[in-house]
Protein backbone atom coordinates (compact mmCIF):
# COMPACT_ATOMS: atom_id res chain seq x y z
CA UNK A 1 0.00 0.00 0.00
CA UNK A 2 1.20 3.69 -0.80
CA UNK A 3 2.82 5.73 1.48
CA UNK A 4 -0.22 8.27 1.02
CA UNK A 5 -2.88 6.03 1.63
CA UNK A 6 -0.73 4.58 4.73
CA UNK A 7 -1.21 8.07 6.09
CA UNK A 8 -5.24 8.38 5.55
CA UNK A 9 -5.47 5.22 7.36
CA UNK A 10 -2.93 6.02 10.56
CA UNK A 11 -5.07 5.75 13.68
CA UNK A 12 -4.38 9.48 14.05
CA UNK A 13 -6.80 10.02 10.79
CA UNK A 14 -9.04 7.54 12.67
CA UNK A 15 -11.86 7.16 15.37
CA UNK A 16 -14.48 4.50 16.91
CA UNK A 17 -18.19 5.15 17.11
CA UNK A 18 -18.85 2.44 19.88
CA UNK A 19 -16.67 -0.71 18.23
CA UNK A 20 -17.04 0.69 14.26
CA UNK A 21 -13.55 2.06 13.41
CA UNK A 22 -14.23 5.61 11.00
CA UNK A 23 -11.63 6.90 8.92
CA UNK A 24 -11.77 10.95 9.44
CA UNK A 25 -11.55 12.07 5.66
CA UNK A 26 -13.68 14.20 3.03
CA UNK A 27 -14.44 13.91 -0.58
CA UNK A 28 -10.79 14.80 -1.85
CA UNK A 29 -9.31 12.05 0.12
CA UNK A 30 -11.25 9.63 -0.97
CA UNK A 31 -10.66 10.63 -4.71
CA UNK A 32 -6.89 10.80 -4.04
CA UNK A 33 -7.09 7.41 -2.02
CA UNK A 34 -8.99 5.80 -5.72
CA UNK A 35 -6.51 7.71 -8.05
CA UNK A 36 -3.41 6.00 -5.96
CA UNK A 37 -4.72 2.45 -5.94
CA UNK A 38 -5.18 2.85 -9.30
CA UNK A 39 -2.19 4.25 -10.54
CA UNK A 40 0.35 2.32 -8.13
CA UNK A 41 -1.53 -0.95 -8.87
CA UNK A 42 -3.23 -1.65 -5.63
CA UNK A 43 -6.29 -2.74 -4.10
CA UNK A 44 -8.89 -0.73 -1.96
CA UNK A 45 -11.98 -1.71 -0.51
CA UNK A 46 -14.37 1.56 0.52
CA UNK A 47 -17.68 1.59 2.64
CA UNK A 48 -19.54 4.20 4.31
CA UNK A 49 -21.29 4.09 8.24
CA UNK A 50 -24.62 5.32 8.72
CA UNK A 51 -26.18 4.69 12.26
CA UNK A 52 -28.10 1.37 10.15
CA UNK A 53 -24.27 0.40 9.71
CA UNK A 54 -23.20 1.03 13.35
CA UNK A 55 -26.02 -0.41 14.62
CA UNK A 56 -25.52 -3.83 12.17
CA UNK A 57 -21.93 -3.90 13.41
CA UNK A 58 -23.29 -3.93 17.24
CA UNK A 59 -25.55 -6.80 16.45
CA UNK A 60 -24.22 -9.08 13.90
CA UNK A 61 -21.01 -10.40 14.61
CA UNK A 62 -20.00 -11.82 10.49
CA UNK A 63 -21.09 -8.44 9.72
CA UNK A 64 -18.43 -7.16 11.97
CA UNK A 65 -15.98 -9.28 11.12
CA UNK A 66 -16.87 -8.24 7.58
CA UNK A 67 -16.53 -4.45 7.73
CA UNK A 68 -13.29 -4.83 9.67
CA UNK A 69 -12.10 -6.12 6.10
CA UNK A 70 -12.75 -2.84 4.91
CA UNK A 71 -9.59 -0.53 4.05
CA UNK A 72 -11.75 2.80 4.35
CA UNK A 73 -14.79 2.91 6.63
CA UNK A 74 -15.83 7.06 6.05
CA UNK A 75 -18.75 8.31 8.18
CA UNK A 76 -21.99 9.00 6.21
CA UNK A 77 -25.03 11.23 6.56
CA UNK A 78 -26.32 12.79 9.77
CA UNK A 79 -26.48 10.24 12.41
CA UNK A 80 -22.60 9.21 12.21
CA UNK A 81 -21.97 12.36 11.53
CA UNK A 82 -23.24 13.98 14.78
CA UNK A 83 -22.41 11.26 16.89
CA UNK A 84 -18.96 12.18 15.88
CA UNK A 85 -19.19 15.19 16.91
CA UNK A 86 -21.55 14.16 20.62
CA UNK A 87 -18.29 11.55 21.53
CA UNK A 88 -15.76 13.99 20.14
CA UNK A 89 -16.34 17.50 20.78
CA UNK A 90 -12.66 18.27 19.96
CA UNK A 91 -13.37 17.42 16.18
CA UNK A 92 -15.87 20.53 15.68
CA UNK A 93 -14.54 21.38 12.60
CA UNK A 94 -15.53 18.21 10.97
CA UNK A 95 -17.27 18.50 8.31
CA UNK A 96 -20.15 15.63 7.03
CA UNK A 97 -19.81 13.80 4.51
CA UNK A 98 -22.62 11.46 2.56
CA UNK A 99 -22.55 9.16 0.31
CA UNK A 100 -24.67 10.32 -2.65
CA UNK A 101 -22.78 13.27 -2.64
CA UNK A 102 -19.08 11.16 -2.62
CA UNK A 103 -20.80 9.21 -5.93
CA UNK A 104 -21.86 12.29 -7.29
CA UNK A 105 -17.78 13.43 -7.29
CA UNK A 106 -17.13 10.41 -8.57
CA UNK A 107 -18.37 10.33 -10.91
CA UNK A 108 -17.14 13.35 -13.08
CA UNK A 109 -13.77 12.71 -11.65
CA UNK A 110 -13.94 9.36 -12.92
CA UNK A 111 -14.63 10.49 -16.68
CA UNK A 112 -11.54 12.78 -16.60
CA UNK A 113 -9.12 10.25 -15.48
CA UNK A 114 -10.52 7.50 -17.96
CA UNK A 115 -11.38 5.09 -14.96
CA UNK A 116 -13.61 2.04 -16.36
CA UNK A 117 -16.49 1.21 -13.93
CA UNK A 118 -18.16 -2.53 -13.13
CA UNK A 119 -21.85 -2.44 -11.65
CA UNK A 120 -22.94 -4.69 -9.77
CA UNK A 121 -26.67 -4.87 -7.80
CA UNK A 122 -30.00 -3.23 -7.99
CA UNK A 123 -32.10 -4.24 -10.66
CA UNK A 124 -31.56 -4.69 -14.25
CA UNK A 125 -34.14 -1.44 -14.98
CA UNK A 126 -31.82 1.07 -12.61
CA UNK A 127 -28.58 -0.04 -15.03
CA UNK A 128 -29.69 0.16 -17.76
CA UNK A 129 -30.38 4.35 -17.28
CA UNK A 130 -26.61 4.08 -16.37
CA UNK A 131 -25.11 5.16 -19.81
CA UNK A 132 -27.90 7.52 -20.94
CA UNK A 133 -27.82 9.42 -17.44
CA UNK A 134 -23.86 9.86 -17.97
CA UNK A 135 -23.08 9.00 -21.73
CA UNK A 136 -19.49 9.43 -21.01
CA UNK A 137 -18.89 7.49 -18.48
CA UNK A 138 -16.86 4.27 -19.07
CA UNK A 139 -18.88 1.43 -18.22
CA UNK A 140 -17.09 -1.98 -18.70
CA UNK A 141 -19.79 -4.24 -17.27
CA UNK A 142 -23.25 -4.70 -15.07
CA UNK A 143 -24.99 -7.23 -13.13
CA UNK A 144 -28.19 -7.37 -11.49
CA UNK A 145 -27.98 -7.40 -7.74
CA UNK A 146 -30.77 -10.05 -7.94
CA UNK A 147 -31.11 -14.15 -8.68
CA UNK A 148 -26.72 -13.80 -9.31
CA UNK A 149 -24.45 -16.56 -9.18
CA UNK A 150 -21.02 -15.16 -7.19
CA UNK A 151 -19.01 -17.19 -8.89
CA UNK A 152 -20.40 -16.09 -13.03
CA UNK A 153 -20.41 -12.49 -11.11
CA UNK A 154 -16.60 -12.59 -10.36
CA UNK A 155 -15.06 -14.00 -13.57
CA UNK A 156 -17.58 -11.11 -15.70
CA UNK A 157 -16.31 -8.53 -13.31
CA UNK A 158 -12.87 -10.02 -13.84
CA UNK A 159 -13.01 -10.33 -17.96
CA UNK A 160 -14.38 -6.41 -17.89
CA UNK A 161 -10.97 -5.03 -16.70
CA UNK A 162 -13.12 -2.64 -14.66
CA UNK A 163 -10.95 -0.16 -12.67
CA UNK A 164 -13.60 0.70 -10.20
CA UNK A 165 -16.42 -2.05 -9.23
CA UNK A 166 -19.56 -0.39 -7.51
CA UNK A 167 -21.08 -3.31 -5.36
CA UNK A 168 -24.87 -2.43 -4.55
CA UNK A 169 -26.57 -5.26 -2.80
CA UNK A 170 -27.87 -3.43 0.31
CA UNK A 171 -26.00 -2.65 3.39
CA UNK A 172 -25.41 -5.75 5.29
CA UNK A 173 -25.28 -8.55 2.25
CA UNK A 174 -22.94 -6.12 0.29
CA UNK A 175 -19.92 -5.57 3.00
CA UNK A 176 -20.19 -9.48 3.60
CA UNK A 177 -19.94 -10.08 -0.28
CA UNK A 178 -16.68 -7.80 -0.60
CA UNK A 179 -15.47 -9.27 2.27
CA UNK A 180 -15.80 -13.05 0.93
CA UNK A 181 -14.98 -12.21 -2.35
CA UNK A 182 -12.05 -9.20 -2.92
CA UNK A 183 -9.30 -11.47 -3.18
CA UNK A 184 -11.08 -13.15 -6.07
CA UNK A 185 -11.41 -10.15 -7.89
CA UNK A 186 -8.67 -7.75 -9.79
CA UNK A 187 -10.08 -4.34 -9.95
CA UNK A 188 -8.29 -1.77 -7.53
CA UNK A 189 -10.77 -0.28 -5.77
CA UNK A 190 -14.32 -2.01 -4.44
CA UNK A 191 -16.80 0.05 -3.18
CA UNK A 192 -20.04 -0.71 -1.27
CA UNK A 193 -22.63 1.51 -1.89
CA UNK A 194 -25.91 0.49 -0.71
CA UNK A 195 -28.63 2.02 -2.59
CA UNK A 196 -26.73 4.01 -4.29
CA UNK A 197 -26.40 2.72 -7.88
CA UNK A 198 -29.32 4.88 -8.20
CA UNK A 199 -27.18 7.77 -7.62
CA UNK A 200 -25.39 7.16 -10.31
CA UNK A 201 -28.41 5.90 -12.79
CA UNK A 202 -29.99 9.28 -11.55
CA UNK A 203 -32.92 7.79 -10.30
CA UNK A 204 -32.41 8.12 -6.37
CA UNK A 205 -35.17 10.52 -4.90
CA UNK A 206 -32.93 12.78 -2.64
CA UNK A 207 -35.12 15.67 -1.83
CA UNK A 208 -34.32 19.34 -2.06
CA UNK A 209 -31.18 20.71 -1.91
CA UNK A 210 -32.05 22.33 1.55
CA UNK A 211 -33.33 19.00 2.94
CA UNK A 212 -30.07 17.54 2.48
CA UNK A 213 -28.46 20.01 4.17
CA UNK A 214 -30.45 19.81 7.10
CA UNK A 215 -29.72 16.61 7.16
CA UNK A 216 -33.36 15.18 6.62
CA UNK A 217 -32.64 13.24 3.60
CA UNK A 218 -33.06 10.08 5.47
CA UNK A 219 -36.71 11.72 5.84
CA UNK A 220 -37.27 11.46 2.15
CA UNK A 221 -36.54 8.25 2.12
CA UNK A 222 -38.69 7.40 4.50
CA UNK A 223 -41.69 8.56 2.65
CA UNK A 224 -40.98 7.18 -0.57
CA UNK A 225 -40.41 3.40 0.86
CA UNK A 226 -42.04 3.33 4.04
CA UNK A 227 -42.28 -0.28 4.22
CA UNK A 228 -38.66 -1.42 3.81
CA UNK A 229 -37.71 1.76 6.05
CA UNK A 230 -39.84 1.85 8.88
CA UNK A 231 -38.08 -0.45 11.18
CA UNK A 232 -34.70 0.74 10.41
CA UNK A 233 -35.52 4.62 11.03
CA UNK A 234 -38.16 4.30 14.41
CA UNK A 235 -36.73 1.69 15.80
CA UNK A 236 -33.18 1.50 14.79
CA UNK A 237 -32.42 5.03 15.14
CA UNK A 238 -33.83 5.07 19.10
CA UNK A 239 -31.56 1.70 19.76
CA UNK A 240 -28.74 3.94 18.25
CA UNK A 241 -29.23 7.21 20.01
CA UNK A 242 -29.30 4.60 23.22
CA UNK A 243 -25.97 3.02 21.98
CA UNK A 244 -23.92 6.35 21.51
CA UNK A 245 -24.89 7.84 25.10
CA UNK A 246 -23.87 4.56 26.35
CA UNK A 247 -20.94 4.80 24.53
CA UNK A 248 -20.11 8.48 25.62
CA UNK A 249 -20.17 7.35 29.23
CA UNK A 250 -18.07 4.75 28.72
CA UNK A 251 -15.50 6.94 27.54
CA UNK A 252 -16.06 9.69 30.51
CA UNK A 253 -15.57 6.82 32.51
CA UNK A 254 -12.42 5.86 30.89
CA UNK A 255 -10.99 9.57 30.84
CA UNK A 256 -11.36 9.69 34.67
Amino acid sequence: MSRYIKMLLDDSNSISIISCRINLLDYKDLLTAIDKAINDNLSLTITGANAHIINLNESDILFSNCIKEFDIIHFDGIGSFLAIRFLYPQLKDLKRITGSDFYEKLIPHAIECNYSFYFFGDTSSTLSKLSSKHPRIKINGTHSGFDFNTYSVIEDINNSNADIVIVGLGSGLQEKWIAQNKRKIKSKVIIAVGDGIKVFAGTKKRGPKFIQMIGLEWFVRFLYEPKRLWKRYFIGLPLFIFRIVKFKFQINKTDL
